[in-house]
């Protein structure tokens, strides 16, 4: 127990030595050193401070024995010590006046040491701002650069200057605040650079919308001069062969050395200068914003915005004036401003990378190709002119030939230019059918008088006209034709050389084009010159002479058609074997108009054999005849025979018609005058009065008044009034109701009716006469015998009525 005790009195210790240990290393704070002490055994204060007091009596011990080991040495040193300090007071002295004597010599040195001194941080200083300028001059050039393009609108090149300022320059002297004021400002540029850039673009687009015109123009112009030169190299390249043909021995005909001279002539002339679009128009300002705008990473927006005002642009262009179809420059300008358009874009497509693409300029071109035709079917038809509408036709040839070298569709054109040229044949028409009345009026309608061999010449050069017998006659000789033959044809001809200019230039092979002249030419034929040809022949003022001339002129007309053939076949190259187009139909045009001529003849021939029988004046109630024929128609007679004498020229067909018409026509009136409602009565001297006429009507048609008639043709024509007269002269009533109805009967043509009407015509004579004719047994048998025939042909005529 008491060896447990020793043990736990020496942890006791030990640990008391730890605490003692800490407090003496003086580590602070001291708080859980001393809880320590409290915290152990109830006693464990008390030895602490029991250990406590016996450390500190153990330290002074030690201190004490220090002091007094070190004690003498200390009083040594005090001693030396004062004796030192009478040393040192001179010491002091003297190194107070050593002090003053040198602060007094080294003021100067002060001063030129702090002068030396602030040179130094002045030197530093200089050094650090060259340093720091030479770093921000480059920064500080390129700005002023960058002012200097901006003042000389070189745009593209300030924004490459921007590019370095930010991406080189500017980062290195970023920490100085005039950098951070050009940092703010570069965007302000750029925006401004954009605006002006934009601003000049509109500008260009201003521009080119009002050199439109120019640069079409210019473009068209030089497409025809291309034109032509191919065709003459075409037609040189072919005469090339005639000329080596030719040459011989260096000697050259005198007519190509002519033609060589006017071509050194024409070589020698200085050549016009060829114009293009950039001659025209400065496009810089598209380049430079088209740059500007790829630069700031915002093409896509100046690409839509350009597309769109050219958009906008190319409906203007296509919008026409008013008036334009009233003359060849409205149509002229607009043909301008629309390839101005599209050249331009070409040239932008073909400088420039994605401004304008294929795609969008195709588009634009049938969106205008729409347009135009639409615009152009309206005005064409406006056009009365066929001067201005060929005009038209050769403009539209131009401008789908310009537009097609800048590699356009134009096959819309050309179908266009076939609706225009049925307008073109329709103006033709209109126009010609004035000249071919113009001609008709003015002819005389009388046979062409040729007094020399010159004359017929002349005639022949105009009208292809062969006679065998007119060639033996001498001079002064009478062509059967008018003047208006040899007119009309040669105003055929001149109508195909017209139709042929339009047909021209419309890239179709040479048998379309003979085919369309075929086409145009019987329009002309069956419509124009025969609607002139039948109101010619319906005019009241054309008479039976005017008549007889127009079908003598439609019959060689006709005959000169093969002619009109041949000339279409010559001028188209066509070869006769290849020729499978329709035939002309001058043939059918002529002929109707011939028979319509013909129809005239025997309409005006019974209007004037009417005119003849209304100036009759019979005494129908007359006793006895006069003896001879009425004047009337002795005057009738006459004007029928030298009318016919006329018709000598005429085929004899026609001839033989309009005599038998006539005749039939005199014998149907002069029935109808015997027949009419409004003749009441009509006495026996009044039948042999007209029978005296109708003899002479005999007589003329027995006289052959007109060749070609076989036996008594012609005076059949008067048969039926012939035997109704005959009845009534001889009052065979009994041999006509006996025979009635028989083939063989004497009065075969006499219809029942007709005799029926007349003969109670004479019968209401005989009822006025009937007073004195009972005093005459003659006279009252007769006036029975009268109404027994007339119950007999009343009763004929009803049985006619019940079989019908």
């Amino acid at each position: 127990m008491a060896e447990n005790y020793a043990v736990d009195e020496g942890k006791e210790d030990q640990a008391l030595e730890t605490i003692f240990a800490e407090i003496e290393s003086l580590e602070l704070p001291l708080g859980n050193t001393l809880r320590s002490v409290y915290d152990d055994q109830p006693n464990a204060h008390q030895r602490f401070m029991e250990k406590l007091d016996a450390r500190i009596r153990n330290h002074d011990r030690e201190i004490e024995k220090m002091c007094n080991f070190h004690h003498q040495g200390f009083v040594d040193a005090i001693t030396e010590l004062l004796k030192v300090r009478a040393d040192a007071g001179k010491l002091k002295v003297q190194v107070t006046d050593t002090n003053r004597r040198l602060q007094e010599a080294g003021k100067e040195v002060i001063a030129q040491t702090e002068d030396s001194i602030r040179c130094r941080i002045q030197q530093r200083n200089i050094a650090t701002v060259v340093d720091k300028l030479q770093l921000c001059l480059p920064a500080l050039e390129m700005y002023s650069k960058l002012k200097e393009q901006m003042d000389v609108k070189r745009y593209y090149s300030a924004l490459k200057t921007m590019e370095q300022l930010e991406n080189i320059y500017l980062p290195k002297v970023g920490q100085y605040r005039f950098c951070q004021i050009m940092i703010e400002n570069l965007p302000k540029l750029r925006e401004e650079i954009k605006d002006i850039s934009m601003s000049d673009l509109k500008d260009f687009l201003e521009s080119i919308r009002k050199h439109s015109d120019r640069i079409g123009e210019t473009a068209m112009k030089q497409a025809l001069q291309q034109k032509t030169f191919h065709i003459a190299l075409h037609k040189q390249t072919g005469m090339n062969y005639k000329k080596s043909a030719c040459v011989v021995n260096g000697i050259v005909p005198e007519d190509d050395h002519r033609r060589s001279e006017q071509n050194a002539d024409e070589d020698g002339e200085p050549e016009e200068e060829v114009l293009t679009a950039q001659d025209l128009v400065d496009f810089s300002p598209v380049y430079r914003c088209l740059h500007i705008y790829s630069v700031l990473g915002d093409k896509e927006t100046f690409e839509n915005y350009y597309r769109k005002q050219r958009r906008k642009q190319a409906r203007l262009v296509l919008q026409p004036q008013s008036n334009m179809h009233e003359t060849v420059e409205g149509y002229r300008k607009y043909f301008s401003q629309i390839v101005g358009f599209f050249v331009v874009e070409d040239h932008i497509l073909h400088v420039t990378q994605g401004l304008v693409t294929r795609a969008f300029t195709d588009e634009l071109w049938n969106m205008a190709l729409a347009k135009i035709i639409a615009v152009l079917r309206t005005h064409s038809s406006y056009c009365t002119d066929p001067d201005l509408v060929l005009e038209l036709k050769n403009l539209i040839v131009v401008f789908a030939d310009t537009v097609q070298g800048y590699g356009f569709l134009v096959n819309r054109l050309f179908d266009l230019l076939f609706e225009i040229r049925d307008q073109y044949n329709e103006t033709l028409l209109k126009k010609w059918t004035g000249l071919f009345r113009e001609i008709f009026e003015t002819d005389n309608y009388s046979p062409i008088p040729i007094a020399n061999e010159d004359e017929l010449r002349t005639v022949i050069s105009k009208f292809p006209f062969q006679d065998s017998e007119l060639d033996k006659q001498t001079f002064p000789k009478k062509l059967p034709m008018s003047q208006s033959v040899p007119q009309i044809y040669m105003q055929v001809k001149e109508f195909i050389y017209a139709s042929l200019k339009f047909s021209e230039s419309l890239h179709r092979s040479s048998t379309e084009i003979d085919d369309m002249l075929r086409k145009s030419t019987n329009l002309l034929l069956t419509r124009t010159l025969s609607g002139c040809l039948q109101n010619l022949i319906k005019k009241p003022h054309i008479g039976l002479t005017e008549l007889v001339q127009i079908i003598i002129n439609t019959t060689h007309l006709e005959q000169a058609c093969k002619y009109l053939e041949d000339f279409i076949t010559n001028i188209t190259n066509i070869s006769t074997e290849t020729v499978h187009t329709t035939r002309l139909y001058g043939l059918s045009t002529f002929k109707d108009a011939r028979h319509a001529a013909e129809g005239e003849i025997y309409t005006k021939l019974n209007q004037k054999i009417d005119e003849f029988i209304q100036l009759a004046d019979y005494d129908w109630t007359m006793s006895e005849p006069d003896g001879r024929a009425s004047g009337y128609l002795m005057d009738l007679i006459n004007f029928l025979r030298s009318t016919f004498q006329v018709f000598t020229h005429l085929p004899g067909k026609v001839a033989q018609t309009a005599c038998m018409s006539a005749c039939k026509h005199l014998s149907t009136s002069l029935t109808q005058m015997l027949l009419d409602c409004e003749l009441k009565q009509i006495s026996m001297g009044a039948i042999q009065q007209f029978n005296l006429d109708v003899i002479q009507c005999e007589l003329f048609a027995s006289s052959d008044p007109v060749p070609g008639f076989q036996g008594d043709t012609l005076q059949l024509a008067f048969i039926d009034l012939r035997q109704l007269l005959d009845l009534f002269m001889v009052w065979d009533w009994s041999t006509y109701l006996a025979d009635y109805g028989q083939p063989t009967s004497k009065y075969l043509r006499v219809n029942p009716s007709t005799a029926l009407t007349l003969l109670e015509k004479m019968k209401d004579t005989s009822k006025k006469n009937q007073l004195f004719a009972q005093f005459r047994k003659n006279d009252r048998d007769k006036q029975r015998l009268i109404e027994t025939v007339v119950k007999q042909l009343r009763s004929l005529v009803n049985g006619m009525s019940h079989h019908t």
